[in-house]
């Protein structure tokens, strides 16, 4: 195995844009083979945590939201902004799972944290599994959060990936890791029909 090459250099910086969402940086960068890069744009957003509730009945308890970059309605995880309040991710996540499907667990697994897209993203998406949840709370959804809850058996969740059922990418990569900690899922390979 070979060492990295040296990271890229950061030769200026500027804010393209910044709101309470998002942090848009455009850099100029000299790669490692001296080409200079001008602009080269990064996003800078708050850690996300997705949140894998699953119930005593082998329900996950998942979302439908419209989500306008989509232009759709979509199934999702309960998910969120992890917040400067939060202690940690399982905090973030317990608060999340709350405040959008009225659902709370005994225990709450924080999983680790993935990149949503190295090229440009700056933030972690962090996987926290819930198991045991159950309906505890009203909801209490913020302005743009157009919500409904849905619980859906395990086995239909897992048939349904391959043709799209949970379509954001960040989403299905938290549930396969959250189901294979939670000894859920074989990873191996079978034999071909």
């Amino acid at each position: 195995m070979t060492a990295d090459p040296k990271p890229w250099e950061v030769l200026s910086s500027r804010t393209a844009l910044r709101d309470r969402w998002i942090d848009v940086t455009a850099d100029a960068v000299r790669d490692a083979r001296g080409n200079v890069l001008d602009p080269f744009y990064t996003l800078s957003y708050p850690d996300w945590v997705h949140v894998v509730a699953i119930t005593p009945a082998d329900e996950l308890v998942l979302v439908r939201q419209y989500r306008h970059g989509a232009r759709a309605w979509t199934l999702e995880l309960p998910a969120g902004a992890i917040d400067g309040a939060d202690a940690d991710p399982a905090a973030a996540a317990a608060r999340e799972l709350r405040e959008e499907t009225g659902y709370t667990a005994p225990t709450y697994r924080h999983l680790g944290g993935l990149s949503p897209n190295t090229a440009t993203h700056r933030n972690r998406a962090h996987s926290v599994l819930a198991l045991g949840a159950t309906a505890t709370h009203p909801t209490a959804h913020e302005v743009g959060e157009d919500i409904t809850v849905e619980l859906w058996p395990l086995s239909r969740v897992l048939a349904g990936l391959g043709e799209g059922l949970i379509a954001q990418s960040m989403h299905t990569a938290s549930l396969l890791l959250a189901l294979h900690a939670a000894g859920r899922l074989d990873f191996s390979l079978k034999d071909a029909p």
